[in-house]
């Protein structure tokens, strides 16, 4: 029998690891860009096209390759970081691996231009999946030009199962801010099909947190800065109020490198205990710094994840450091914090001698010989409060009438003269309104309760969605436009939907600058600021990832109706809720809210006898 066991050829074990290092155009950008920042670039510009699908092309001002440095730059396990097993355990840069390049070369077409700066010419190499085309001198600026063309060319499942432009976009851009925000003190510039997305000047941490998610966010943002002998933690945390129910704005960084941690994470939602609203997430940029020795970067090819040597120490400082900062800006109760900022947490060793704390007890203390002075005369005290009371008793009782008369608790209306009938036969006319939340009337079989949150989303998303069938909005233009400023990934999702918000009655237009204009907003949208509706339909609608037309048109209906419905705590009069009665059951399923939840339930008769037996 034959032998089956062989070698894979280099091309194609370099496709195999491209699969793990190269998920998507976003994985090229932070390859690539995290090489520049290892180059020590001040100056880095990122070029991209179609998504990255087209063209990822990164140009640094770096300290450049020669031509043997080029060329074995392509090579699988080849890097200038890593000399010996031992630098391992002290990493500070980037990229070491040395499996991205031959990766990204490995299923993409890749020019590469480089020059160091004592050189007059520098050297260009073209690479089609790991076979080198050319290699020759040419005339460029110091740094490195990488441009990557046709990513997945040579695989096309690979290129198949890529999302829409807008989503890889998106993933481009969290990619981008993710480096952007760990190296403030570079310049980078972001284009997307020749369109300017990002020019970030260098600054400090702030400047840098504003410059990239827009001048909104800088009055939310709280300081926050320990220094322990385990870690250092600086940076800045975000105020309760701005909490925001679509996450995108948590950054954790060790030794300026971005890194994941659901467990760090944990330790700040936890210091907001009590003070945020129900499923919303804070915003936080904090920035750790570790000896080198003490972390592991190394457990994952992308680098995100980061394994510590004292996790949970660190877990308790975070969360301490994160409560003191809410405690300074009066957020959270606090006790004193005018003490020096910092603490000392001792790390122990297997010879460290550990001894019984010692309690210093004074024995000559006696409890009794200082006691606070008490009245003369208790008695008198305690009749002359009894006869304030009397003399004002009817002040407990101010208000209560009115109260009782207009309790917001529970309301009954009736609207036994109104000459509309309701749709469905088996709803009586009348109507409670119970804790402004849910509609109750009595039908032949009981109690009807309806959800009007839930109801109003039905109505709303079965009328956006006949009118992106039909085209058929009418839009209420503002006397006044109002300019909102978005982060880039929101105005790239926006401008991308914005033909079919026009069908739906908004009037949008590109300001510039990741800002947009609202000129008109549709007829029939609830009372909130057009700002509220944008905001709440964006984070609602980039959850998820669909690509189908059709698919996404149904999405954009449903996530506006959610954007745009009444509040749960919103109060309505006897029309309104006789309105939204007859449209609910107008609708084909008034059942169900267009995520799936329960609008209508009924609580038969006999139930409600039983309750009394």
């Amino acid at each position: 029998m034959s032998d089956i066991i062989q070698l894979l050829p280099d091309s194609v074990a370099n496709q195999i690891a491209a699969g793990e290092v190269i998920q998507r155009p976003a994985s090229v950008v932070k390859e690539l860009v995290e090489n520049a920042v290892d180059a020590k670039a001040d100056s880095i510009t990122i070029n991209i096209k179609d998504a990255g699908k087209t063209l990822i092309q990164v140009i640094d001002k770096g300290i450049g390759m020669s031509d043997t440095d080029a060329r074995l730059s392509f090579e699988r396990h080849s890097t200038s970081k890593i000399k010996t097993a031992d630098d391992l355990f002290a990493i500070s840069t980037m990229g070491f691996r040395g499996e991205a390049l031959a990766s990204i070369a490995a299923i993409a077409k890749v020019e590469l231009k480089t020059r160091q700066e004592n050189s007059e010419i520098g050297t260009q190499i073209t690479i089609e999946g790991s076979k080198v085309i050319n290699q020759e001198p040419v005339s460029c600026a110091q740094g490195s030009n990488f441009a990557v063309k046709n990513l997945f060319f040579n695989v096309p499942a690979r290129r198949k199962f890529l999302k829409s432009n807008t989503t890889e976009f998106g993933h481009i851009i969290s990619e981008f801010q993710r480096i952007a925000l760990a190296n403030p003190e570079i310049e980078f510039k972001l284009y997307h099909n020749d369109s300017e997305i990002y020019l970030l000047p260098k600054a400090n941490i702030r400047q840098r947190i504003v410059a990239v998610f827009g001048k909104r966010i800088n009055q939310n943002l709280i300081t926050i800065e320990s220094n322990t002998s385990i870690i250092s933690i600086k940076g800045f945390i975000g105020k309760p109020e701005y909490a925001r129910k679509k996450s995108g704005e948590q950054f954790f960084f060790i030794n300026n490198r971005y890194m994941r941690s659901a467990y760090f994470n944990k330790a700040i939602i936890n210091a907001y205990d009590q003070i945020l609203q129900p499923e919303t997430v804070p915003s936080y940029f904090l920035y750790l710094t570790a000896d080198p020795s003490t972390i592991d970067v190394n457990i994952h090819p992308t680098k995100t994840e980061i394994k510590f040597e004292d996790q949970q120490a660190i877990w308790q400082i975070a969360h301490s450091a994160v409560k003191q900062a809410l405690g300074k800006n009066n957020i959270v109760p606090s006790i004193d914090f005018n003490q020096e900022q910092g603490f000392d947490i001792p790390v122990l060793s297997k010879n460290t001698d550990i001894r019984n704390p010692q309690i210093e007890i004074d024995p000559t203390f006696n409890p009794f010989e200082h006691k606070k002075p008490v009245s003369k005369n208790p008695k008198s005290s305690a009749i002359s409060l009894e006869k304030e009371n009397l003399a004002n008793w009817d002040k407990l009782y101010e208000g209560f009438e009115k109260e009782n008369q207009q309790s917001d608790e529970f309301s009954f209306i009736s609207n036994e003269n109104s000459q509309q009938t309701i749709t469905d036969p088996d709803i009586s006319e009348k109507y409670f309104h119970f804790k402004n939340k849910y509609i109750f009337t009595p039908v032949k079989s009981g109690l009807m309760i309806i959800d009007q949150k839930r109801a109003h989303e039905r109505i709303l998303f079965e009328k956006f969605l006949n009118t992106l069938s039909f085209e058929s909005a009418i839009t209420q233009k503002s006397l006044y436009p109002k300019t909102i400023e978005l982060d880039a990934k929101d105005h790239a999702l926006l401008m991308d939907i914005n033909d079919d918000l026009k069908s739906l009655g908004f009037d949008i237009d590109d300001f510039g600058g990741n800002s947009v204009v609202i000129n008109g907003m549709p007829a029939d949208s609830s009372n909130q600021e057009p700002e509220q509706i944008i905001d709440k339909f964006l984070n609602e609608y980039s959850t998820g990832e669909v690509d189908a037309k059709t698919q996404a048109k149904e999405k954009i209906a449903r996530s506006l109706a959610k954007a745009s419905a009444i509040s749960s705590n919103q109060p309505l009069n006897n029309k309104e809720m006789r309105e939204m009665v007859d449209m609910l059951f107008a609708c084909q399923n008034p059942n169900y809210s267009p995520f799936g939840k329960l609008i209508v339930s009924i609580i038969k008769t006999d139930e409600l006898e039983k309750r009394f037996n």
